[in-house]
């Protein structure tokens, strides 16, 4: 793809996470989102950080979770969530909207994928919606697809994946899950509150994995 345009979606997607988060109230910044044990400020300050971080930074934080990825970006969105509040947050956000510099071993999908599904824990995690535009959210689904880094091709192995709001499917096998792009992606990156939107014969499976 082209990078140009795959930087152009990201800037407009973080743009548009930011004008959502503009419109929180209080409490909900301590809300949990869909990210077990982030809250709301954890995950915008994840946000902030994938074009900040530094390679070394990154094998610090690896060597202090002890190899454990997860643990290491957990720790550090926390670790940003208390030193800035929110509205800095957001500003930080908008600020590097349109910086083309990625975290350490990311590709250039991966902002967008990654400010997407975000997007997408805050929202649905606070009742809210956020739409996924359908050319970008086809990109993005194609990416987590085929990358080993989501967990998605164990998960969806067997599964023919069909988007109800865009003409789009993509894999094979006997079982299928259907459903729009933004619940598909949520499924894809191992997010069980996808399922609310998906129907077909892989959705009682695909409950009991996640």
């Amino acid at each position: 793809m082209d990078l140009d345009e795959i930087m152009m979606w990201t800037r407009a997607e973080r743009h548009g996470v930011a004008d959502f988060l503009d419109d929180l109230d209080d409490h909900e910044w301590t809300a949990d989102s869909l990210c077990p044990g982030w809250t709301v400020h954890d995950v915008l300050a994840h946000l902030t950080l994938s074009n900040r971080v530094t390679l070394g930074a990154t094998l610090a934080g690896v060597v202090r979770a002890r190899g454990n990825w997860n643990r290491m970006t957990e720790r550090m969105a926390r670790d940003r969530a208390r030193r800035y509040a929110p509205a800095e947050l957001i500003a930080q956000l908008r600020e590097g909207a349109g910086w083309t510099r990625r975290a350490p071993g990311a590709g250039p999908l991966d902002p967008l994928v990654d400010t997407m599904i975000h997007g997408q824990d805050i929202a649905r995690a606070l009742g809210r919606q956020r739409v996924v535009p359908t050319e970008q959210g086809v990109v993005a689904l194609e990416h987590v697809l085929r990358s080993p880094f989501y967990g998605s091709q164990k998960r969806l192995r067997g599964v023919r994946v069909v988007a109800t709001d865009a003409e789009w499917a993509a894999g094979s096998g006997p079982e299928e899950i259907h459903g729009p792009l933004s619940d598909l992606l949520l499924l894809a990156t191992g997010r069980a509150a996808g399922l609310a939107g998906v129907t077909g014969t892989a959705v009682e499976r695909l409950a009991e994995a996640l």
